[in-house]
């Protein structure tokens, strides 16, 4: 497994084309000076040991020594020992809703960047379980299965928008069921689904379908995300913002539907919770019930050894440098009439 250990210092190499950039500008200022100075043929004549080459080539030089030294300053290593690692776990599903009513801001920004947010910060707080991604509007899609890459969790949450899903609705029974199909066959237990939603529009179908899952061992988590009050769902439309409205023309009001939600979870042994309280809280109280379910043996293989090269690089550089200072910007006069440079 290969890997950069300080991957920031790589931003560095964006001076490299600016130094190019800036490489080509003087070499064109130079070449319109000495036009101006007189004929082009004539000043080559009078400049008979001057090689344009060897301005770029030392310039390339420079330029190789640059990258090479940053790259060893990133210290490019490889994993050489890959270990087998027991690890005991719950099994996670988060289910995050991403119909139209998510884009209503009774919650500031928006109730999908809140609920983007606090699915975020939850992953990092359930680290060490196996986790899962689910997103939902009117139908369920599984987007990512159960993984402990939490950096690939928190960059499928970032990408979750409305506008990704074919056809809309809050099927929050569709949710429970591909999370049931997404977890190991005959697991009975240690695992769990936490639903991130306004549970406007549920599915009839939900209740019913929680309670089949419960009897399988799954435990509902809800997170209600959103405010009874409700709010107007935002829709752009060409160059300005719309409202979605009904077939009468009025536009749709979408209001937290707690009910729903806390039937839901208790239907599943599970609890409701509302993303009002605060993140912070929600994400401790299901961190300790989740700590709660009996936790699994799995093994997992990591890379538990890196090997540096990065005095590779840094040697290079050195060479680099080296030829720089040992080659002239002049023609060599051991090869009088065969300079190979130009």
């Amino acid at each position: 497994m290969f890997r950069f250990e300080y991957e920031m210092y790589l931003w560095a190499l964006l001076a490299v084309p600016v130094l190019i950039l800036f490489f080509v500008l003087m070499w064109r200022a130079r070449q319109r000076a000495v036009e101006r100075f007189g004929d082009n043929v004539l000043m080559q004549q009078l400049m008979l040991g001057y090689s344009a080459n060897r301005h770029i080539l030392k310039f390339a030089l420079v330029l190789l020594a640059l990258t090479f030294l940053v790259i060893g300053w990133a210290n490019p290593q490889w994993g050489t020992k890959r270990e087998k690692a027991k690890r005991k776990s719950a099994d996670v599903f988060i289910a995050l809703d991403v119909s139209y009513s998510m884009l209503a801001e009774d919650l500031q920004p928006s109730r999908m960047d809140r609920a983007r947010r606090f699915t975020e910060n939850l992953i990092n707080g359930l680290a060490g379980e196996r986790l899962g991604l689910i997103v939902f509007a009117g139908n369920a899609y599984l987007q990512m299965p159960l993984t402990t890459d939490y950096a690939a969790a928190a960059l499928f949450t970032k990408s979750a928008n409305p506008f990704q899903t074919p056809t809309q609705g809050t099927a929050i029974g569709d949710a429970v069921s591909l999370a049931e199909r997404a977890f190991e066959e005959g697991q009975k237990s240690h695992k769990a689904l936490i639903i991130v939603t306004d549970g406007e529009n549920h599915d009839s179908e939900a209740m019913k379908i929680a309670e089949e899952a419960a009897s399988n061992g799954l435990i509902i988590f809800t997170v209600g995300v959103g405010t009874r009050d409700g709010g107007l769902i935002p829709i752009p439309v060409g160059n300005r913002i719309d409202y979605k409205r009904d077939k009468s023309g009025n536009a749709v009001r979408t209001k937290l539907n707690e009910d729903a939600m806390r039937d839901i979870a208790r239907a599943a042994g599970g609890a409701y919770f509302n993303l009002a309280q605060g993140s912070e809280r929600v994400i401790e109280a299901l961190q300790e019930r989740i700590d709660q379910l009996e936790k699994r043996e799995f093994e997992q293989r990591i890379f538990d050894e890196y090997e540096s090269y990065f005095q590779w690089f840094i040697g290079a550089a050195l060479l680099f440098l080296i030829l720089d200072y040992i080659i002239s910007y002049r023609k060599s006069g051991l090869l009088e009439g065969r300079d190979l440079f130009g």
